[in-house]
């Protein structure tokens, strides 16, 4: 594997699991927890959260497909080995799976909060979550095999 893209692709990895871990693990639960003591009223805090929710989130999942473009470029022009090719893959299939079937699900329920309505309890919010859980190791592990590959 080319050390030089070996080394993007570490980085890229590395950069990707510090906003997913910052963002997802850490300020989302903590700015629900930080408005339910703050705010009155229980549904004022959740619409709250939620609308700034949509913008971090619009955000984070923008930086992700940047950082998984990069990282997939990086990787297909490296000469890869099989696992960091087969790790790329997976992170990949993650997140699209985030975008492409999770999150436009979300929006609608937000849209839905947000415009005073109550929806019934959705269980997409548990499916990203979980995506983000097997989307934490994968990406440590496509780091450090990429630096392995130096």
């Amino acid at each position: 594997m080319n050390h030089s893209l070996a080394a993007l692709t570490a980085a890229t990895a590395f950069t990707w699991l510090g906003t997913v871990v910052g963002i997802s693990l850490l300020e989302t639960p903590l700015r629900f927890r930080a408005l339910r003591n703050h705010v009155e009223e229980d549904a004022e805090a959740t619409r709250l959260g939620l609308g700034i929710g949509r913008l971090v989130f619009r955000a984070l999942n923008t930086t992700e497909a940047v950082l998984a473009v990069v990282t997939v470029v990086a990787v297909l022009a490296a000469g890869p080995t099989v696992a960091v090719a087969v790790l790329t893959g997976i992170v990949a299939v993650l997140l699209i799976v985030q975008l492409a079937a999770v999150r436009p699900f979300l929006q609608r329920r937000s849209s839905r909060v947000l415009a005073g309505e109550h929806p019934p309890r959705s269980g997409a919010h548990h499916v990203y979550v979980a995506l983000e859980m097997l989307k934490v190791p994968a990406l440590i592990a496509l780091g450090a095999t990429a630096l392995a590959a130096l």
